[in-house]
């Protein structure tokens, strides 16, 4: 190990906001992380990219100095970003190799900085309505705001963002009418609560999801298959899919189907978050569902997922949706017979999500962590998908 100078911290290290640094990767920026967490964090989730060439090193071999063999893996001719969970130890490892003559500098806030990024896209879709998509790069949850005649619904809130649903509403002239969930989450933390607590928004659940033992103090509606919701000059139509779970439902607005869990851009449902017993006669569930309800409608529908994987190619202007005769001709799973997807679907499951039995007591109501504590538990990938891009050709 090198020798162990400790650098001068009168001077500060530089740093990059996570907004800055996702924005340098999006522009296709050369880009060289130096990810300071465990081994194990690490592999969790960590930032990457097309232009992203990133080294992990555990911090805690990184007190003394630099070690020899990690000089060799770092570059003299390009800036490196340091990074570590909350920001506090990439500056020490930062200023360790700014010490060292290195170009370098550290992600503010870290890890839990990345995962406060939050992008705004309208879609260019056929409605009566502005429809647009939130992204969270950290762990691909997806959610939607619309907005009609001066009244905005948002699809699958999160709960970390739910200041933003309301001011970008009122940005866009509307009041909060609705808030919606597609079914009982197992990712994030859902904002719905949070949302009527803040406006005199109506929260919304299928009823189907709601049966699952949903335990809210505060006041909410429920909706089944083949109900509406008026919104402005446009309807929200409610479409029961289940499979991913017992209260799967898809929403739909116009050309576009907000299809949650169900159908994602790369891949389908995984069945097994609910009832890990039962996920074979869950995935038989799913494959009814996409071919009778989803599978069914017009090629030209636009299908607008609560998540996409690393697996997922983004459109143009950054969001993740895709045209349904797109999907149908390049994803094997939705040509498959039900024998066939069944066996595919139960065959070959990625990890549960961290902390999912937690997330999803919260969601029904039976938990009650504070703003922080419910953010700390959502960190990481969603893995809400069956074999991440495994089903397309």
């Amino acid at each position: 190990m090198t020798e162990g100078n400790h650098p001068d911290t009168n001077e500060p290290v530089a740093s990059i906001t996570p907004e800055e640094l996702k924005d340098r990767i999006d522009s296709g920026d050369d880009v060289f992380l130096l990810d300071a967490r465990s081994e194990g964090d690490f592999e969790e989730w960590h930032i990457d990219g097309e232009t992203v060439d990133v080294v992990n090193y555990p911090y805690f071999e990184l007190l003394d100095g630099i070690p020899a063999e990690l000089h060799d893996t770092l570059p003299h001719d390009r800036r490196i970003t340091v990074l570590c969970a909350k920001g506090g130890s990439s500056e020490l490892v930062a200023e360790h190799l700014e010490a060292a003559d290195y170009d370098v500098e550290h992600l503010e806030r870290g890890m839990k900085g990345w995962a406060r990024v939050y992008e705004y896209e309208e879609l260019d879709v056929d409605a009566d309505a502005t429809i647009a998509q939130y992204r969270r790069p950290s762990s691909g949850c997806l959610a939607y705001l619309v907005v009609s005649g001066g009244e905005a619904a948002v699809v699958d809130p999160l709960r970390a963002f739910a200041d933003e649903y309301v001011q970008d509403a009122r940005l866009l002239g509307a009041d909060l009418e609705y808030a919606l969930d597609t079914h009982i989450h197992a990712d994030h933390v859902s904002g719905i609560r949070a949302l009527v607590a803040e406006t005199d928004a109506t929260a919304v659940l299928p009823k189907s999801a709601a049966e699952r033992g949903v335990e809210y103090t505060l006041p909410y509606e429920t909706v089944s298959d083949g109900e509406t919701l008026a919104l402005g000059e446009v309807e929200i139509e409610v479409i029961h899919t289940p499979g991913h779970t017992s209260g799967m439902t898809t929403y739909r607005v116009g050309n576009v189907l907000f299809t949650g869990d169900g159908l994602f851009t790369e891949s389908v449902a995984r069945p097994d978050l609910e009832d890990p017993e039962a996920a074979r006669d869950a995935a038989r569930t799913l494959y009814g569902s996409l071919h009778e309800e989803v599978l069914s409608l017009p090629g030209e529908t636009i299908v607008a997922p609560a998540h996409f994987s690393d697996a997922a190619t983004p459109n143009d202007d950054g969001t993740y949706t895709a045209e349904l005769g797109e999907l149908r001709e390049r994803m094997d799973a939705l040509t498959m017979a039900e024998d066939a997807f069944v066996e595919f679907i139960v065959a070959d499951m990625p990890p549960r999500p961290a902390n999912y039995e937690e997330i999803i007591a919260t969601n029904l109501g039976r938990e009650s962590p504070d703003d922080e504590e419910a953010f700390e538990l959502e960190l990481g990938p969603n893995n809400c998908a069956a074999s991440e891009g495994a089903l397309t050709n």
